[in-house]
């Protein structure tokens, strides 16, 4: 029998989340069941950082006390049926003062997280920490398109001591129609309210845009789309996010691993340049026993490092191990991977997707708990 893809072709048995179901009703729940998220953290934190938090709790409470006034934006009719914008700032605001917030980029000091359930609560990260003991720095969510920035989700992770990193899918419109502009209204709220986050925060977040281009899997991917237009929108968005002052922005141009054979190519053609790019991501799973970080990782790392003269910080932007792979081992193979190869660090899918992906055992919580004491400390 032959040897599957590395990432076998969709759809998934249970997909990232679809535009809006991970999502939905986020600004509809209680002021107070955020608020209650909030302050249980600033009890956790140290009175160093109490008085940032602190402000963060008030700018939640101010903004969760709008109830009305969407921004009407350049999108397809049923937009205006969404939740209030979560963040009232209006779009310009940090046009001629940008908020310039930069990550630090030190090898081994991420350790990020997805769980299903976000962003409409942080619960499913605070299950993984109490399981495992790890508290994540970075924490992932999907945004399909249209979906707002969720600053309420993005406060709760800051208050955490995490970076909120959002990858952002052009889920359902055309490529095109980004880089003529259609959407630019939607794009500068996005980006306006980014802005505002990072002002008022200090904190910076991660964006990734289309990502896994090199896939076949998503309509703005390989066989789909072009990857010039792929590249030109790309260009717009950030440029567009720019323009609005959101400097807070570390942009990750994330690629699924190579696998020739699977049909998933060299993700060179889809390469912005290097000013469009902060960081470069990698997504990439463990199917069997056999698979090793070096086998897994290693051809695409080297592929990417190729397409700038300066060197580029990388980041294991998605992963996991299948049951059947041998989690423990695994994740111990990723740690050991990522510092090996001086890369930023890994963000664990915990979820049920194509394979089980989620922690399971002692020995799995065990090693998870092992990469934490070696990850998650940001460098100054």
């Amino acid at each position: 029998m032959s040897v599957p893809p590395l990432v076998p072709p969709p759809p998934p048995a249970d997909p990232p989340p679809s535009p809006g179901r991970h999502s939905k009703s986020t600004f509809a729940r209680s002021v107070s069941s955020w608020l209650a998220q909030v302050a249980a953290r600033l009890a956790r934190v140290s009175h160093g950082r109490a008085l940032t938090i602190g402000a963060s709790l008030v700018t939640v409470f101010g903004v969760a006390a709008v109830t009305a006034g969407v921004t009407e934006l350049a999108t397809p009719i049923g937009l205006s049926q969404l939740e209030p914008a979560n963040e009232t700032t209006a779009i310009g605001t940090y046009r001629h003062h940008p908020v310039v917030i930069r990550l630090p980029a030190e090898p081994a000091s991420y350790l990020g997280l997805y769980a299903r359930g976000v962003p409409d609560s942080y619960a499913p990260i605070d299950n993984v920490t109490r399981q495992t003991g790890v508290e994540p720095n970075i924490t992932l969510y999907y945004s399909g398109w249209y979906e707002r920035f969720q600053a309420p989700f993005a406060a709760l992770a800051q208050a955490s001591g995490a970076v909120p990193f959002i990858q952002m899918d052009p889920n359902g419109v055309s490529l095109a129609a980004i880089v003529a502009g259609v959407f630019d209204s939607y794009l500068e709220k996005f980006a306006t309210d980014v802005a505002a986050y990072g002002a008022r925060t200090g904190q910076g977040v991660i964006i990734s845009f289309g990502h896994e281009m090199n896939g076949y899997w998503y309509h703005w991917g390989y066989k789909h789309s072009s990857p010039a237009v792929f590249v030109a929108a790309w260009r717009h968005v950030v440029t567009l996010f720019r323009g609005q002052g959101a400097d807070d922005v570390t942009w990750l141009w994330t690629t699924n691993i190579i696998d020739a054979k699977g049909g998933i190519p060299d993700p060179a053609p889809w390469w912005p340049g290097r000013a469009y790019v902060t960081w470069i991501g990698i997504d990439g799973y463990y199917y069997r026993p056999t698979w090793t970080f070096a086998s897994l990782f290693g051809p695409t790392i080297k592929a990417v490092r190729a397409l700038s003269s300066t060197p580029v910080p990388i980041l294991i932007a998605e992963t996991g191990a299948a049951q059947v792979a041998g989690q423990p081992a695994k994740i111990a193979d990723l740690a050991g991977g990522v510092r090996a190869y001086g890369l930023l660090g890994f963000v664990w899918f915990d979820a049920n997707g194509v394979k089980d992906w989620r922690l399971q055992g002692p020995a799995a919580m065990a090693a998870f708990r092992e990469a934490g004491r070696q990850y998650g400390r940001l460098g100054s």
